[in-house]
């Protein structure tokens, strides 16, 4: 049995013990070590923070295998966008390690990250208003610049609407079509691996199933991906592992489908997180 907070934030002081339940409550690291060898991504015990002596993660654990969707939900503040940034070099990891293709990454810089592999798109200003989405899209690529045509082929294919429409400026495009734009210019440099930091923010709910159905379409094609969403149980619907974190660390982590189904973590996360 463990003690764990019930929170939209960190300022609630209720504290609630819940049992074992049908996903995995996450008491001690066999699982994760079992399941992460010879994964295409890992981290282990990272803490890591903004500012010195405040931690956000507190010894986070996660894999991601060649192909899979990882979801990861929590109440705001758990530090889901922190994990995500931490493993993409944009926030200083403390202790704990990252690890692709069995070569420690961590702390490396965000370029030097996309030459190996790893692909990032932001939840705010994810694309350059003032350029073409053409031209968004050859920001993708600027490392690999000969790469362009081949891989813009490969983004059209995903994305039809921005081959159609590529002259236009990102600055006009709705939330949505942004959102493609931002997803594109990451896959230019074909990664292995995608981070996805809350895609549906701030979008319709028509619009909201559109980038779902999109992000589903980016892991069929080949590119394993790992993202953060407050939509939880949407995000449980669509991947095939899911890790909720609350206050920085591993709450629960099963299947999709075993959470989005799991009586604790409906009662602790899922109607909060509706709420929310």
């Amino acid at each position: 049995m463990s003690s764990r907070r019930l929170s939209e934030d960190d300022s609630t002081d209720e504290v609630v013990s819940a049992p074992a339940t049908r996903g995995q409550e996450v008491a001690d690291r066999s699982a994760h070590l079992a399941g992460a060898e010879g994964a295409l991504l890992r981290c282990d015990e990272v803490v890591a923070g903004y500012v010195p002596g405040v931690n956000i993660l507190n010894g986070c654990d996660l894999y991601v295998g060649d192909g899979e969707l990882v979801g990861i939900i929590g109440p705001n503040g758990a530090g889901k966008s922190t994990l995500l940034k931490a493993m993409f070099g944009l926030v200083t990891i403390r202790s704990g390690t990252v690890v692709l293709r069995g070569e420690e990454i961590t702390g490396l810089k965000a370029h030097a990250l996309v030459r190996k592999g790893v692909g990032f798109v932001p939840q705010t200003e994810n694309v350059f208003p003032s350029l073409t989405i053409e031209e968004n899209l050859e920001m993708g690529s600027f490392q690999a610049p000969k790469r362009f045509a081949e891989r813009f082929e490969f983004v059209a294919g995903l994305f039809p609407a921005l081959a159609d429409r590529r002259k236009q400026r990102a600055g006009s495009l709705s939330g949505g079509e942004r959102q493609m734009v931002a997803m594109g210019r990451a896959l230019m440099m074909e990664p292995s691996v995608i981070f996805l930091d809350e895609p549906s923010a701030g979008l319709s709910p028509a619009l909201q199933d559109e980038v779902f159905i999109r992000v589903r379409q980016i892991n069929r094609a080949g590119v394993s991906v790992v993202m953060v969403e407050q939509n939880a149980r949407r995000c449980l619907q669509i991947c095939d592992r899911g890790y909720v974190l609350d206050q920085g660390r591993n709450a629960y982590t099963a299947s999709g489908r075993d959470l989005a189904n799991d009586p604790k973590v409906i009662e602790l996360y899922l109607g909060t997180l509706a709420k929310a």
